[in-house]
């Protein structure tokens, strides 16, 4: 399967921002290649960087910015981290500054210093994708586009129908056949249309037919191989680091939930730019955690680009495909891959219940991932680990 990557969009300068009721960053320059540091104006590439992607290497984008801030103060208005972000403001549900949760009973148990929670689960629709849709469903108002499609079966999914109603823009899902049905249930009631299909290959062909054929703004990745999401909602995820450290949280270590890597990166990318410009000391190591083994492979020695099989139940991070992002969000950070199973995710879950916290399966597993690195000498019994808890635990088959 190849894809057209040579499409785009006029830049956002070219709208009207109070039509729209959306406002652009005035520090936002262009977009980069994450892998090649081809440089791009500020336009929709959402299969990636077109020069890597003609090498057989696909890669993700990444926006640019003039200059950041050089603090961390908050926006009085529009979006809080408005200035780190594409857009200052756009359509919102109030998501964001979602907790950091101190877990002392838990860090006594697996013999760490401190452990701290970042309950994504307290956005809007329960999860850390309403910072992606923030920004990418602002984007698709600020090029006038005419619908939103997307590939998912879970939290994306809900996400994007809340955010597209809010907007007013149409919204189509690909989904699964079997997709659950507290998922199926939300975007009944959000209004968003689901097209259902057997195979994920089948569900990001039928995106990129709505892309290329149709004009349609894509919220997630279509690509084969894979990328990441497309950049303006990425870019979304970089308030979660940029909040933890406003409150004076600078872990050691990130341990985070991954599929294709768009949190990962998203963390990556803002805690890269902190420390560049003097406002953290240090980075800390990230840690991609899945449900079976493929960024451990790559890590391995494995072909980035092979297919990756493996059974779950840990459906927010199933999934057979690796990206660059991730990657090389792990690499440059010193962290690494870990792989945890269904019931090492459950166990998991269960302890982080007992300190009253409800969250997906897959959240579970970041405690596993903590046990794992703390019995192997990578976490050791002075560090400070943040666990991101991507979702709340209400949606689990």
């Amino acid at each position: 399967m190849t894809f057209d990557v040579s499409f785009g969009v006029e830049p956002f300068c070219t709208l009207s921002p109070t039509a729209s009721g959306v406002q652009q960053n005035a520090r936002l320059a262009g977009l980069r290649c994450i892998c090649c540091g081809a440089h791009y104006p500020v336009q929709d590439i959402p299969a990636g960087c077109p020069a890597c992607a003609a090498q057989g290497t696909p890669a993700s984008v990444e926006a640019v910015y003039s200059a950041l801030p050089g603090t961390l103060a908050q926006s009085s208005s529009g979006y809080t981290w408005g200035e780190w972000l594409p857009y200052t403001h756009g359509v919102s549900l109030g998501e964001g500054n979602t907790p950091c949760l101190g877990l002392p009973r838990l860090a006594q148990l697996l013999g760490i210093r401190q452990i701290t929670a970042k309950h994504e689960g307290m956005n809007p629709t329960g999860s850390h994708k309403d910072r992606m849709s923030a920004q990418a469903v602002t984007r698709a108002m600020a090029v006038d586009a005419h619908k939103v499609v997307l590939a998912s079966s879970g939290n994306a999914a809900v996400s994007a129908a809340a955010y597209c109603a809010a907007a007013g823009l149409p919204c189509e899902i690909a989904t699964y056949r079997d997709m659950p049905e507290p998922f199926a249930r939300a975007l009944d009631r959000l209004g968003a249309r689901r097209v259902a299909f057997d195979q994920g290959l089948d569900r990001w062909a039928h995106v990129q037919r709505q892309v290329l054929e149709e004009g349609a703004f894509a919220l997630t990745n279509f690509s084969m191989p894979a990328v990441g999401s497309p950049a303006f909602g990425v870019e979304g995820y970089r308030a979660v680091a940029l909040e933890c450290v406003a409150e004076g949280c600078v872990p050691d270590h990130v341990i985070v939930p991954t599929a294709r890597g768009d949190l990962l990166w998203g963390v990556y990318s803002a805690l890269r730019d902190l420390l560049a410009a003097g406002l953290i000391d240090r980075m800390p190591r990230l840690w991609a955690v899945e449900p079976f083994a493929r960024l451990s492979q790559v890590l391995a020695g494995a072909p980035a680009q092979a297919d990756f099989s493996g059974s779950t139940v840990q459906f927010s991070i199933a999934g057979s495909t690796v990206t660059l992002q991730q990657q090389i969000a792990v690499q440059r950070s010193g962290g690494g891959a870990v792989v945890v199973g269904d019931a090492d995710a459950a166990r998991g879950v269960a302890q982080l219940g007992a300190q009253g916290l409800w969250v997906e399966l897959c959240a579970g597993a970041c405690v596993g991932a903590a046990a794992q690195l703390r019995q192997l000498g990578h976490i050791a019994p002075k560090d400070h680990v943040l666990l991101l808890l991507t979702a709340k635990g209400d949606r689990d088959a």
